[in-house]
């Protein structure tokens, strides 16, 4: 069963209209709230990691579903936590039962960049931001993904250690590795052109 996207997902629903509603009046309410909250970054996140946008959209939809029948108790206080967990795992598992784990491509990458400014600011942004993408996409596969978590999701170094796996200190290298890269390639590439 597939869902348009912002379909208001209830615990009969997950379960195919076969399981009664939840005990609790405020259930429905809770997952609604989550679904409006994370459901983009859930996407976007999914989409990077999979390289596909309609299986990102199915993974975030079985998190849902997890989600529907998860307990709330259980979940209450990390919810963006246990969601990014869950989709990052469903993920994995998608690739690693096809066997493709492969770097993400740009026109992926630009889902999250912002249309706002006006088209100076545009076109520096683009020609800046291009840089930038391709010289992410040139890091190690766990580097791009803990940065990606840290600067376009806005998780802690402890929350990106639980959605990984990895140890904090781990993440913490990981980021600085990254970042200290990124640093000496724009720093290298701006010197080149000078």
């Amino acid at each position: 069963m597939r869902l348009a996207l912002g379909t208001a997902i209830t615990p009969a629903l997950a379960w195919g209209g076969m399981m009664p509603e939840s005990p609790e009046p405020d259930h429905d309410a809770w997952v609604r709230e989550a679904l409006h909250r994370h459901e983009g970054g859930l996407t976007h996140y999914a989409a990077r990691l999979l390289r596909d946008r309609d299986l990102a959209r199915d993974v975030v939809q079985e998190t849902f579903l997890r989600l529907c029948a998860a307990d709330r108790a259980a979940v209450d206080g990390h919810l963006a936590e246990w969601l990014f967990t869950v989709c990052r795992n469903r993920a994995l598992d998608l690739l690693r039962k096809e066997n493709r784990m492969a770097t993400l491509r740009d026109e992926h990458l630009q889902l999250c960049l912002s249309p706002e400014p006006g088209p100076p600011e545009i076109a520096e942004h683009d020609e800046q931001s291009s840089l930038i993408l391709s010289l992410l996409g040139a890091l190690p596969d766990k580097q791009r993904e803990v940065i990606r978590l840290k600067f376009q999701h806005g998780f802690s170094y402890q929350e990106i250690s639980r959605i990984t796996g990895h140890s904090v200190s781990n993440v913490g290298y990981l980021i600085h590795a990254g970042i200290t890269s990124l640093r000496a390639q724009l720093i290298h590439g701006q010197a080149a052109k000078a």
